[in-house]
């Protein structure tokens, strides 16, 4: 009879064991099919019950790692999949998804550090291969992401996301050719990628190919509608086509998308300024200055189209506060002198002149301003001087030999006077013609 009972307690044994394997592995089952529902809590739960029945079993860790940080709990994630490495240390998996964990929370060096332990124990990880791309580019290896993003097409060589950001990374190094034939491949692979269409849009830009950008551009809002990035752009080529009531309608379309967009805002103003609507480019300035109140650029733009609709200490207003946010703003020391200018504050204008030459030694409408100033203070040799420096630093400049010629011609040199304004004439300048009508005979 001992012996018997002996037999039976060694069955009822492997009974429960076996019953408790399974329980483990049918709650990993369902935890499995309530991720895939996106039923993360409850899946997070499951997975939880199948670790306290089998705290050995690595999947079921890795995976309740998964739930934590589609939860948003990165951290608890990471110690899920930490856990999940040390039951298994050649999980690839556990690695892999670790470092997105890691990425995520900003820790990139440690994200590649876990994809290469994913790609030593899974050669074959196309994926892996463009994470560590994806995060090499986030740190500037951009050599090194190259490098990566190529790996993963020769193992996937219908990675359509891999080629695009291949060409992101070609892009950045100023290969837009080759950038081009990149992304165009992501567009054979996936004809509805909106974002392969925008940056090869962005690539024919940049290369000067404005109506092909436009293409793109409108291909991807096509795929995309929400795509408010693609509408500003759109938008940024139509304006350097001369298009700008389309330009505006994009920029539009985009603050309709993005209401705070302030570079949108600003962009708007500009266009609206070059077709004479300084009322409506104020608007706009505003309003970016308004979502971004450290926008350097938007006080000195508004202050601009104020100085154009005669307020000039309004003016001046906007490029203080443009000073006070950028010391090292050539342009707001320059547009501020000129405002002073016109106020008749001379000295204070060529101290601003001064400011901005120090920033911007090739700064020549700065030097022809200040010549302006000087003259008007009667400092004829100093205006002379820099009309001759805006000429040096651009010998095109025909308003500059236009101001030269009149301060020689009040000194009696008329040879030279004469001489400037023929060029002044020669690079377009129509006052220079009837100058010479009357003084060159």
């Amino acid at each position: 009879m001992k012996k018997r009972v002996i037999v039976c307690f060694i069955v009822c044994i492997a009974t429960v064991i076996s019953v408790t394997a399974q329980t483990a592995e049918s709650y990993f089952t369902a935890g499995l099919e309530k991720a895939e529902k996106g039923l993360y809590k409850g899946a997070l739960d499951d997975f939880t019950k199948a670790i306290e029945l089998n705290p050995q079993y690595a999947r079921a860790y890795s995976n309740r790692g998964n739930a934590k940080s589609a939860l948003g709990d990165k951290e608890g994630a990471i110690a899920d999949y930490t856990k999940a490495i040390e039951v298994n240390p050649q999980y690839a998996a556990a690695y892999y998804n670790r470092g997105l964990a890691k990425s995520d929370l900003g820790d990139k060096n440690g994200a590649i550090s876990d994809y290469t332990k994913s790609i030593e124990f899974n050669p074959q990880d196309a994926d892996a291969y463009f994470q560590r791309g994806y995060v090499k580019n986030d740190i500037r290896d951009t050599k090194g992401a190259i490098a990566d993003y190529t790996k993963a097409i020769e193992l996937n060589p219908q990675f359509a996301a891999a080629y695009s950001n291949l060409g992101n990374a070609k892009s950045e190094l100023g290969d837009n050719k080759s950038a081009i034939a990149d992304y165009t491949k992501a567009i054979e692979f996936n004809p509805q990628y909106a974002q392969a269409y925008y940056n090869r849009g962005f690539a024919k830009s940049a290369l000067g190919d404005k109506e092909g950008a436009i293409f793109d551009y409108t291909k991807a809002i096509e795929l995309n509608p929400q795509y408010a990035k693609a509408c500003y752009n759109r938008g940024i080529d139509k304006s350097a086509l001369g298009d700008k009531n389309g330009a505006i309608a994009d920029f539009t379309k985009a603050i309709e998308l993005n209401p705070q967009d302030a570079e949108a805002y600003s962009i708007r103003g500009i266009v609206k300024n070059d077709l004479g609507d300084k009322e409506g480019a104020v608007a706009d300035y505003t309003k970016a200055i308004e979502f971004n109140p450290q926008y350097a650029d938007a006080y000195l733009n508004r202050g601009v189209a104020k100085d154009d609709l005669g307020d000039k200490y309004g003016a001046i207003a906007d490029y203080n506060k443009a000073i006070e946010l950028n010391p090292q703003f050539a342009e707001a020391y320059y547009s501020r002198g000129n405002a002073k200018n016109d106020l008749g504050d001379n000295y204070g204008s060529i101290a601003d002149y001064n400011r901005a030459l120090e920033l911007n030694s090739q700064y020549a409408d700065a030097y022809s301003n200040r010549g302006i100033a000087k003259f008007n203070l009667g400092d004829n040799k100093g205006a002379i001087a820099d009309f001759t420096k805006a000429i040096e630093v651009n010998p095109q400049y025909a308003e500059a030999y236009f101001n030269r010629a009149m301060m020689y011609g009040q000194q009696g040199k008329i040879t030279l006077s004469c001489a400037d304004l023929q060029k002044a004439k020669e690079l377009g300048l129509k006052q220079a013609a009837s100058m010479i009508e009357k003084h060159c005979k």
